[in-house]
């Protein structure tokens, strides 16, 4: 890193006067304006906090490429015909493997010997200007990497090399590199900088894997960290610009390959595995009888027995991503996304071995206790081997102590606090609001509520609630005043479940109902439930199928409304994980990243202000595919639905997903949990003051709209800039048309024709993939590792009086309690997946954050503008420390009630229940 810095430079303030830019900034926003001058550097004047003015500023063409000494010896006008000679030098940073395996050595060995003998690593550079003889870009004479073979066997994890080109004193400045590997291995290039201009220096940020000349022949083409709009393409660059295009889109055809980079679509046809058997074949996601968004494309041939399902590539093998979105090996090797896979491969498995069938459910909380305090204990000979396995430090925890092969768990925070939180009322309202699933609940607005589902198929549209159920829990309301008051509020999972609610009740070991939880606003500002309907489809025209739970007045009761609240939790657990979690921020965003890569250049600003945002995200969703959400994966046996999970998915999509109603306020609005209002802070004012989600959330959303606004307006002073962006445009009506084309019809998809369009746009995707990803993924394993408190599925209905299992129930209500839950299996593999899920490694990049800081582009204001972001969210990490500390705020601050930290930027690294990522990257 003291390399890399050396390499880029310190601060602004403390840079060469010929800085990259040609963009002026007049505060409060940035505007364009063109000049051809040389540059002065602008004086920078701090006005309260983070707020400066541009008091002065010149704004130069390209700088003459003539080195200092050149300048000393050149005449004051240099003619093209008698262009001097002078030297440039590129320092050329290439991360090494950790871990090689005999074939990597003996390769990077052959390799060395066949670099000596001229096999090399070769780069050019290109100048952004053409050449008036020939009509085509200037290039450099090819250049190779020097010492590849000295330094083959340097252990560093980054190594420098240089190569040395002569140029011509007319040629300009560069603006890309050719780079060929003539090499038999790829290698990971990740900077490259040019020094020896008259300017600063030029700065090239590949991070990506360069392949084999014989394995892709092309040359590869990386663009410096200058930014331009389609329209201010320099010449010399237009036509790589529409190469490397072209190169990552591919033709749509063929079988990819691990080293190809191609980004193209497909359905989700690839779930299911017939050729194992018919109970694990599984509908195709995507298109008209099943709307639901692209996936990325792996060209895979189709199963045996189903030509419209693609063959599966099971694990341990790889599933097919671009190359440059796998992860990277620290990645791998030492946190998530390894302990993922190892979970999943090589930890699941031992449990399945090591727990028997008669040990298949609980008999005691105690024994759930045990499994933080002692641990399960893996069967004989299954130890060693899976702790060769795997490579974490903290997998489910201290994986052996005193080498007796025991798995032990972190106590979760829910229960660290007050071992007993999850039992009472308060905590089970407030999770609702402060939870990990935070966005589900919504004002009640009609009394009783309304089911929007067919009435000849599941009955009468009104629910079974009815006044006498909840009035007397109104503080002395009438429920006419508590509705106008807006006191009363519900989670609504009736007409989620309802639909598939037979299917899921005929599987082995799953039992569910459709829930509505109804909750009053007390004068404090918390919830409390009042009560709980509980629905099944009518069986027939006189069944009964509705039943309404209220809370308890005596014993009896006490565990009826306990078991009640559990099924809402199974409920709200299915809805979290399908819906709010893996549809709404990992599947909605990933048709906008494949057509960024195929539509928008790496040098086009958006896609500079997108790329931190989209990191992982395609190898994520990839790994989901392979064992998360496919049959028989972990969400299938972890959760109710099953093997309907992903149907009820595709139904939320069909009829709940709108891209306009997923930012912030929209959703807020849209739930009724907040109402316009510009007098207030954001616009908007919330109906519940202290929603710790909402208020934490609505600091993040702002000072990202900022940012984006500040950015957009820098490059788009006009709308017309935006309407004539055809990279811009593409990229938008290929995320619509192509990667949500089931949906593309709908009139609610926003416009893209002026800032204000764009910003809310690319602030809407920036929110999915940082703070709201956050809001419902890191709070997983902390409110979700005691499965009493969040049980992901549940196994027994409520028994009524007339029911045969109703005696066994009032004779041992905790063991009837205990059976509901999952099995001792489903509890501990479930807890080891989200735990994993929940993890930050020790490199996550936060919001606020970026590689490269003050060099990430070429334009030095748009830096100084991401500073100022960068200073907002470390203030809004103290404000909402702040909070945390406010004992007024009774649903964040209390006796052992957990903070509201989810939104907190930072983290440190393993399972915290805090910190924003960038990207959906786990």
């Amino acid at each position: 890193m003291a390399m890399a810095k050396e390499i880029m430079g310190g601060s602004l303030i403390q840079r060469s006067s010929f800085v990259s830019s040609s963009k002026v900034f007049l505060n409060p926003s940035f505007q364009k304006k063109k000049q051809n001058q040389f540059l002065v550097n602008p004086l920078v004047v701090p006005l309260e906090k983070t707020r400066f003015v541009r008091m002065r500023k010149v704004v130069r063409g390209p700088v003459a490429a003539i080195s200092e000494d050149l300048v000393k010896r050149l005449p004051v006008a240099v003619s093209a015909d008698k262009a001097e000679k002078f030297k440039v030098r590129a320092v050329v940073t290439v991360r090494n493997k950790n871990k090689e395996d005999l074939k990597d050595k003996i390769v990077k060995h052959l390799d060395a010997i066949t670099d000596k003998i001229g096999l090399n690593v070769v780069l050019q550079l290109v100048s952004t200007e053409i050449d008036p003889k020939t009509k085509a870009p200037k290039k450099s004479n090819e250049a190779i990497l020097k010492d590849w073979s000295k330094k083959s066997n340097v252990k560093a994890e980054r190594v420098n090399y240089t190569a040395e080109f002569m140029l011509n004193s007319s040629f300009g400045v560069p603006g890309a590199i050719l780079v060929t590997n003539n090499h038999q291995k790829e290698f990971f290039l990740e900077t490259i900088t040019v020094e020896g201009f008259a300017g600063d220096p030029v700065h090239f940020f590949c991070n990506s894997w360069v392949q084999s000349r014989k394995d892709h022949p092309g040359k590869r083409i990386f663009f410096s960290n200058q930014p331009y709009l389609p329209s201010e393409t320099p010449a010399g660059l237009r036509s790589l610009r529409d190469k490397e295009l072209r190169d990552t889109r591919g033709d749509g055809k063929g079988v990819r390959k691990l080293s190809d980079r191609i980004y193209d679509f497909d359905v989700y046809n690839d779930l299911g595995n017939p050729d194992r058997g018919i109970e694990f074949a599984r509908p195709t996601l995507g298109g008209e009888k099943i709307p639901y968004p692209r996936r990325c494309r792996t060209g895979r041939l189709p199963s045996d027995t189903d030509m419209h399902t693609e063959s599966r590539v099971e694990k341990p093998l790889p599933m097919y991503v671009p190359r440059d979105e796998q992860f990277e090996e620290s990645k791998q090797d030492t946190f998530s996304a390894g302990r993922l896979k190892a979970v999943l491969h090589n930890l699941i498995p031992s449990l399945k071995a090591s727990i028997s069938s008669d040990n298949h459910e609980f008999k005691g909380f105690s024994e759930i206790d045990n499994l933080y305090s002692e641990g399960v204990l893996l069967k004989l000979g299954l130890q060693d081997e899976l702790l060769k396995k795997l490579p974490l430090p903290k997998v489910v925890s201290h994986i052996q102590e005193s080498n007796r092969g025991i798995i032990k768990y972190e106590t979760p925070k829910i229960i660290s606090k007050d071992k007993f939180a999850w039992l009472r009322d308060d905590e089970f309202a407030r999770q609702a609001i402060a939870g990990v699933n935070p966005v589900s609940i919504e004002r009640l607005k009609v009394f009783p509520p309304v089911s929007k589902l067919d009435p000849e198929i599941y009955g009468p549209l009104e629910s079974a609630l009815k006044e006498e159920h909840i009035l007397g829990y109104l503080n002395g309301m009438t429920v006419q005043q508590a509705l106008e008051g807006n006191k009363l509020f519900v989670l609504d999972y009736h007409d989620a479940y309802l639909p598939f609610l037979d299917q899921i009740n005929a599987l082995d070991g799953r039992k569910a109902y459709a829930t509505r939880t109804v909750y009053f606003l007390t004068p404090l500002g918390t919830l409390k439930p009042i009560a709980i309907e509980l629905s099944h489809p009518p069986s027939g025209p006189s069944s009964r199928s509705r039943r309404v739970i209220t809370p308890p007045v005596d014993a009896t009761s006490n565990w009826t409304w306990q078991l009640a609240k559990a099924h809402v939790c199974s409920n709200d657990a299915g809805v979290h994980q399908l819906v709010n979690h893996w549809l709404r921020t990992h599947a909605s965003l990933e048709p906008f990243i494949l057509a960024a890569h195929r539509q928008m250049s790496a040098m086009h600003p958006i896609f500079k202000l997108l790329d931190p945002h989209m990191r992982y995200t395609l190898e994520v969703n990839g790994l989901a595919r392979q064992s998360l959400i496919n049959a028989d994966g972990v969400i299938e046996s972890c959760f109710t639905p099953g093997r309907y999970s992903m149907e009820i998915s595709a139904a939320a999509y069909k009829s709940f997903w709108r891209f306009d109603m997923e930012n912030l306020p929209a959703d807020l609005v849209r739930r009724g949990m907040a109402v316009p209002d510009p007098t207030q802070p954001h616009g908007l004012k919330l109906l519940i003051e202290d929603y710790p989600y909402a208020t934490d959330g609505l600091l993040i959303w702002s000072a990202t709209e900022n940012w984006v606004r500040t950015y957009v307006n820098y490059y788009y002073p006009e709308s017309s800039l935006i309407c004539n962006d055809n990279e811009l445009q593409a990229w938008y009506f290929e995320s619509v048309n192509v990667g949500h084309s089931d949906l593309s019809h709908k009139s609610w998809w926003p416009s893209l024709a002026n800032a204000d369009d764009l910003v809310s746009i690319l602030t809407t995707l920036i929110w999915l993939a940082s703070a709201q990803h956050a809001a419902l993924n890191f709070g997983q394993y902390p409110y979700g590792g005691y499965v009493p408190n969040r049980p992901p599925l549940m196994r027994r209905l409520i028994p009524e009086e007339n029911d045969p299992e109703y005696a066994s129930f009032l004779a041992d209500p905790q063991k009837y309690f205990l059976s509901a839950l999952p099995s001792v299996l489903q509890t501990t593999k479930f807890m080891a997946v989200v735990d994993t899920l929940s993890t930050h490694s020790p490199d996550e990049e936060y919001l606020g954050e970026r590689q490269q800081p003050s060099t990430w582009t070429g334009d030095t204001e748009v830096v100084e503008a991401f500073y100022q972001f960068s200073a907002e969210i470390q203030r809004i990490e103290k404000e909402i420390e702040k909070r945390n500390h406010d004992t007024s705020l009774r649903n964040r601050c209390g006796a052992g009630v957990l903070p509201y930290e989810l939104l907190a930027p930072s983290s440190g690294p393993g399972v915290t229940c805090r910190g924003v990522p960038n990207s959906v990257s786990i």
